[in-house]
């Protein structure tokens, strides 16, 4: 049972549900609506997304996530409502800041906001260093914040930074962003200098499985996907990803095949909830925007008032076609018929795609939707409680696991 913070949260919700709470006296646990059970099972579990935005948001416009926010998809008061427990708080460095110790520098100052809301509320939120951590934090009714880095830019070719981001609390690694780095080819980059993984990105695949650090897939290339597969003894993540069946062409989606490679591996995929991953009218829209924007970059230039007003124009004259929750419930239904119910999360993306969630999942308070949405597919709760923690909390218990044994093994070997 939660502490008092969830369930006067859960009374609260249905109470508003309801219209009040002597209005749903006559209602049971036997008898509940779907909008009731979808709170009840937010609040009495965890609820684990793969990735929020959070620290790169405060970093470039700082607002205080401890209380409510006027803006962006993440506080605390809409954590609590939506029944959010243990957000990876993603470390994102911009390609741009690749091959440059800068990109280190900005990775350990993210590091530290993470640390610094912590520290500011010490009772609503507690780092995340392990699976215990988590299940412990939940049960002391505090918001875990497990921390990701996406793009493995920062750690510059060194295992020595890589072993200095794990003990800083780093637990995933998404090994390339937007472009080719020294780690991984990138899905976005038509450059691809390795053709899958470098040299170095192979050997610090197997290094994170010695220390205990989630290999993150999101965005990169097929082939370095493939490639990570085939080299990581631990189970891997698709950190916040969705699927390429439907759109078709976007390379940082995944295929069937992937889907069914990373089942085999014991892996698990966290859909994406941004339109433009999930929708194939939004890829569209975006893919009309790009080429006609392009257009107007080779007559006039970059910096031209055409390409300027470009996009606020087109956006005007073309209403962007949002997803829906039945959008996401799509793409988790077909991983589960895919590869079963046990290799599928939530990696949102709040605070990383911009206006572009879908209708009725706007921010982190809406997790009840999604979990409605999936009571009204017939989803049993205990399949339920596996897409909110148990297949990614599952996964991080192997990568503890096997990292202990290597520790293990390294001792043995070094034992007189």
């Amino acid at each position: 049972m939660r502490k008092t913070r969830k369930l006067s949260i859960r009374f609260a919700s249905t109470a508003l549900l309801c219209g009040s709470l002597f209005a749903c006296n006559s209602i049971n646990n036997n008898n509940e609506s779907l909008d009731e059970q979808a709170n009840r099972i937010a609040q009495d579990n965890i609820i684990v997304d793969g990735h929020i935005d959070v620290p790169y948001r405060v970093e470039s416009n700082w607002v205080d996530v401890t209380k409510a926010t006027d803006k962006g998809d993440f506080d605390y008061p809409r954590a609590v409502q939506g029944g959010l427990d243990a957000p990876f708080m993603s470390v994102y460095v911009p390609a741009s800041l690749d091959n440059s110790d800068a990109s280190t520098k900005l990775a350990n100052r993210l590091i530290d906001s993470v640390e610094a809301i912590v520290g500011r509320a010490p009772d609503k939120f507690a780092l995340a260093y392990s699976v215990a951590d988590v299940k412990q934090n939940f049960k002391d009714g505090k918001i875990s914040l497990p921390m990701g880095m996406e793009n493995g830019s920062p750690v510059q070719g060194s295992l020595q930074t890589l072993k200095h981001f794990y003990e800083r609390g780093i637990r995933y690694i998404t090994l390339a962003h937007s472009q080719s780095n020294h780690i991984s080819d990138s899905s976005y980059d038509l450059r691809r200098q390795w053709q899958g993984l470098s040299p170095f990105g192979k050997e610090m695949v197997s290094e994170m499985n010695s220390l205990g650090i989630m290999v993150d897939i999101s965005h990169v290339s097929d082939a370095a996907f493939y490639q990570a597969i085939e080299i990581s003894r631990s189970p891997v993540i698709a950190s916040h990803s969705s699927l390429r069946r439907f759109t078709p062409g976007f390379e940082r989606n995944m295929t069937d095949d992937m889907i069914k490679k990373l089942g085999e591996n014991g892996g698990v995929i966290m859909i994406n909830f941004g339109s433009g991953f999930v929708s194939p009218a939004a890829r569209l829209w975006r893919d009309d925007m790009a080429k006609q924007q392009q257009a107007l970059i080779d007559t006039f230039g970059d910096d031209s008032a055409e390409v300027i007003a470009f996009s606020d124009e087109y956006a005007k004259n073309n209403s962007y076609p949002f997803a829906n929750v039945d959008t996401i419930l799509d793409h988790i239904d077909h991983v589960v018929k895919l590869v079963g119910i046990n290799h599928v999360g939530i990696g949102s993306d709040y605070d990383g795609v911009g206006d572009s969630l879908p209708e009725g999942l706007k921010d982190v308070s809406s997790f009840p939707t999604l979990i409605k949405g999936l009571l009204g597919r017939n989803y049993s709760e205990a399949d339920i409680k596996k897409i909110l923690n148990e297949n990614l909390l599952r996964v991080w218990s192997e990568v503890e696991m096997i990292a202990a044994e290597s520790v293990n093994s390294a001792q043995r070997r070094e034992a007189p």
